[in-house]
């Protein structure tokens, strides 16, 4: 006890106080306090709060009381109530007094010391000086954004040489602002995303613009640095490069090395990076690898594009199983979004669910969504045509197979699809039969189903030329789907091919209606209009169809044509000179071209476009004919004699051209060569009057004895030809139906097998109205010839070239006389008349 201190009275107790509290704290009784319900039920418990505002800081009013300054008590249910009606303020609490109230707004600002009335305003704030090192460095790295923002602009325009300037720009900024850095000894701020961005985009321009070394040295840049987090996986693009530029070997290498990096969990992407080396493996020939890859995305993530792929490969294998179970793995793969049209069937209770639909229906998601839908039905359709002929012994039974395992799947819209692909198949294997057969069995089914297969069956009765069946297909594919654009194509050929212009014009017009981008029923009622001598409006369909179609020559020639027709030759030649640019072996072109230079009087450029002619088409007569016709006007027999002899080749029932052999050999001066010729010509066409003048007049200058002989056949051979005109001209008046043959060329009266003369030869260079080609003629006039006392024969001849000295103006004119070369010589006493 002697160490225990017992405190005394008068010390503190250092523990009391700690039991004793304030009455007014305890709630404990606040139910069973009388003075304090009663107020609650009185109109002081429901009186709102007091909304009297007291400006702070004015004057004749001193500083708000606080929690210890100015209180009069605190009011509980034991204490008196609080003094109203004092004209002093009303005590507040510390959160008043602190300075924050509600009537800031209608008196002064807050200042709770009082600063306002001593120091005045606040100065204004410093602007930052735009010189300033930092202020340097925020510019700089705003406009390499900006760079890049517009590298990248310009690159998704297609223009690639300005978004790889950008990118250079943007490149040659970074480094500005890395030296910027270095200079503020601030090189742990360097932002290296920016760092990134800057390269990675650079690298894509180089890529874009096909400069394959400079865009992989940048993705080198990227990959080597460590600090650089996932930079591993550009390896992907890297490989991409080596893919393009055909080094399937370092690609694979690349490809493998970014696999390597992507962890497991990202299975997308490592299914796509397989896919590659799957493709670059297929480009080798090894499709043993390519399979693998191919089978293990089929399994972890399956895609169409890759159950394709693998269906390629086993038939380039010819393993005829792994081909169906591929083609069933194929089926099962799920697009995973919803293919379903229905859902956007707009309903006709529901507005807003009509406008709702109306605006995503057409979204970029919905068109996502229709191209992976399209590309899984392309494969399924491409795939069963490639793999039908070899899975089974015939294409009819493995196509069978590959609808029935469609119509067990998730795609069964397909089976009618494949059914009408196995009908083209018939046609291209020219089994038209088979090809009816299965396109007729669609007459029942579905609307959309049966107006393809009967539009099918309307073409293909209409390449058989039977246009009644065509027609006929083709009214019920319209009558099963109007809004067929096809099927209304084929219509209007029909009507087209019946010579009902009218008609087919108004089915085209239908068809451009319900499908502005039909380019075969805007090209079709071109067509109808020219047939309907409406040329503007032709015009101007073919103008729009070439502003679809730039570079396709028919469309061009169309225009060009139509030119020419409306006699616009400066344009037609332009419009002619464009096909000539897109398909410049076109022979018929290059003759069109020359008809055009020929009638304008250009004779050396008409000459160069028909030699060209000549050249890529040399069995055309007409060219030949106005070849040799152009060298004969210009007194070059020699050069002549080359194309009429190609044209006895392609025609060797035609004796003119063998006549104009031998005229161009007479008229070179050659004339025991032109002697031959006519001999062999009276060899083989011993009736041919022409040919006999020739004989006769050739062997009395050549003083040959020859000479009384041909004129005895000539007098038989003419005879013979006025007995038959004689009896045309009697069977022409019994009204027996034929026609009198007219003057007409030495081949008329050689096919007809007579042996009458001829009392004109005309040779046509190119014949066709409009041509506007010109003619060579011959001399038509009849002299009577010299002869002896026994016989009136006519040995006078007409020179089918015309005079040797003087050359024709036209080469359509006709001499009023004959001109007799020989005239000047005498005659002997044997031709003198009686």
């Amino acid at each position: 006890m002697e160490h225990v201190h017992l405190a005394g009275e008068d010390e503190d107790d250092i523990y009391g106080g700690f039991n004793d509290y304030n009455a007014t704290l305890d709630t404990g009784e606040l139910e069973q306090d009388s003075a304090f319900q009663h107020a609650v039920r009185t109109s002081h418990g429901r009186r709102p709060p007091p909304t009297a505002k007291i400006p702070i800081g004015t004057a004749g009013i001193g500083r708000l009381g606080t929690a210890a300054q100015g209180r009069v008590g605190m009011p509980s249910s034991m204490g008196a109530r609080p003094v109203t009606g004092s004209t002093e303020a009303r005590p507040m609490t510390a959160v008043r007094a602190a300075g924050y109230t509600s009537a800031g707004a209608r008196g002064a600002g807050f200042d709770p010391m009082n600063q306002a009335t001593s120091q005045g305003p606040a100065p204004p704030l410093e602007t930052m000086s735009q010189d300033s090192p930092e202020e340097k460095v925020k510019l700089l790295e705003k406009k390499v954004n900006e760079l890049i923002e517009q590298s990248c602009i310009s690159n998704s325009k297609g223009d690639y040489s300005a978004a790889l300037d950008k990118a250079k720009e943007a490149g040659r900024q970074e480094r500005a602002l890395v030296r910027e850095r270095e200079k503020l000894n601030a090189q742990d701020q360097a932002n290296l995303d920016l760092t990134y961005s800057v390269l990675f985009n650079l690298a894509n321009q180089y890529s874009a613009n096909e400069m394959y070394q400079e865009a992989l040295n940048t993705y080198q840049v990227i990959v080597k640095n460590k600090m650089f987090n996932n930079a591993g996986r550009l390896k992907v693009n890297m490989g991409n490069i080596y893919f393009k530029q055909k080094n399937f070997p370092k690609a694979i290498k690349l490809y493998r090395m970014a696999l390597d990096q992507v962890p497991n969990t990202h299975k997308e992407m490592r299914s796509k990076i397989m896919q590659n080396i799957g493709i670059v493996f297929v480009k080798m020939g090894q499709y043993t690898d390519a399979i693998t890859s191919f089978e293990h995305i089929m399994q972890e993530q399956p895609d169409y594009k890759t159950g394709f792929n693998l269906i390629l490969c086993y038939y380039a294998l010819n393993d005829k199983d792994k081909m169906k179970k591929s083609f069933q793995k194929l089926l099962t793969v799920d697009l995973k979004g919803d293919t379903d049209d229905e859902k956007y069937t707009a309903s006709v209770d529901d507005k807003q669910h009509t406008l709702i639909l109306e605006v995503i229906k057409n979204d970029s998601l919905r068109k996502i969504e229709r191209q992976k839908k399209e590309g899984m039905e392309r494969c399924i359709k491409t795939a069963a045509k490639i793999i039908s002929p070899s899975i089974e012994q015939s294409f009819a039974t493995g196509y069978d197979w590959c609808i029935d395992q469609v119509k067990s799947s998730a795609y069964m819209e397909l089976s009618h699809d494949l059914e009408i692909d196995k009908a083209t198949m018939y046609m291209k294997q020219k089994d038209f039969h088979l090809a009816i057969e299965t396109l007729k069995s669609f007459e029942k089914k579905d609307t959309k189903v049966a107006s393809t297969a009967a539009t099918n069956l309307s073409f293909l009765y209409f390449l058989e030329n039977d246009v009644s069946q065509a027609g006929k297909y083709a009214d019920m594919a319209v009558n099963k789907n109007r809004y067929n654009p096809s099927a209304l194509v084929n219509k209007g050929n029909c009507l087209y091919a019946s010579k009902d212009f009218e008609k087919a014009k108004d089915y085209y017009k239908e068809a451009l209606q319900n499908d502005s981008s039909c380019v075969e029923a805007l090209y079709n009622l071109g067509l109808a209009n020219k047939k309907l001598a409406r040329l503007d409006d032709s015009l101007d369909c073919f103008y729009k169809l070439h502003a679809i179609l730039k570079t396709n020559p028919q469309v061009v020639f169309q225009i060009a044509d139509i030119h020419d027709q409306m006699d616009s030759t400066a344009e037609a030649t332009e419009w002619f000179m464009q096909v000539l640019s897109l398909v410049p072996t076109d022979p018929q072109i290059l003759a069109r071209v020359g008809e055009i230079f020929d009638n304008e009087g250009d004779k050396s450029q008409a000459f160069q476009y028909h030699f060209d002619s000549y050249r890529y088409f040399p069995s055309n007569i007409e060219i030949i004919e106005w070849l040799g016709a152009y060298y004969i006007d210009t007194q070059f027999c020699e050069k002549a004699i080359h194309y009429f002899e190609r044209a006895a080749i392609i025609q060797p029932n035609q004796i003119k051209w063998q006549l104009m052999v031998a005229s161009c050999h007479r008229r070179s001066g050659n004339y025991q060569q032109a002697l031959d010729t006519y001999k062999s010509i009276h060899r083989k066409f011993p009736d041919n009057v022409e040919c006999l003048k020739f004989l006769v007049r050739l062997c009395s200058d050549l003083g040959l004895s020859e000479a009384q002989d041909y004129a005895t056949k000539l007098k038989k051979a003419e005879k013979a030809k006025e007995l038959k005109e004689q009896r045309a001209n009697s069977g022409t008046r019994r009204g027996s139906g034929r026609n009198r043959q007219g003057p007409g060329s030495a081949g008329s009266d050689r096919d007809s097998g007579s042996g009458g003369s001829r009392k004109s030869s005309a040779v046509g260079i190119r014949g066709g109205s409009g041509s506007g080609r010109k003619k060579m003629t011959f001399d038509e006039s009849d002299q009577p010839y010299q002869t002896t006392a026994k016989a009136d024969i006519d040995v006078s001849y007409s020179d089918p070239l015309g005079p040797q000295v003087e050359r024709p103006k036209t080469a359509a004119r006709r001499r009023d006389q004959a001109e007799d070369e020989f005239g000047d010589e005498e005659l002997g006493d044997d031709l003198l008349p009686e």
